[in-house]
């Protein structure tokens, strides 16, 4: 029998990710078989493995993460803050790769 908890976490696991982070470093870690992700800021390493292990069907060996500082951001007299996010670098086994680009 399989737990409420563990299908709610595999249902859960898609979420996660939000999208690829294409930028100039973005692109140059392609190269060292890194990938960059946007996830939701409450994903842990092991959730963020896991969910990319089913999505794309590759081999993660390592995630590393880094959460963005709040930044401020003026209108007019109010000062705010943007909206913060984690990014998820994704390093996947040598024979592994995600086509983020398909060719048309």
């Amino acid at each position: 029998m399989v737990s409420k908890a563990t299908t709610d976490a595999s249902r859960r696991l898609p979420d996660l990710i939000r999208r690829p982070i294409v930028t100039e470093k973005g692109t140059r870690l392609l190269e060292d078989n890194k990938y960059v992700f946007e996830v939701r800021p409450e994903a842990t390493k092991p959730e963020i493995k896991a969910a990319i292990e089913s999505l794309f069907e590759v081999k993660v060996t390592k995630v590393n993460t880094y959460n963005s500082p709040p930044k401020k951001r003026r209108v007019g007299r109010f000062v705010g803050y943007k909206a913060r996010y984690k990014r998820a670098v994704v390093t996947l086994a040598p024979d592994s790769s995600i086509v983020l680009f398909p060719e048309v």
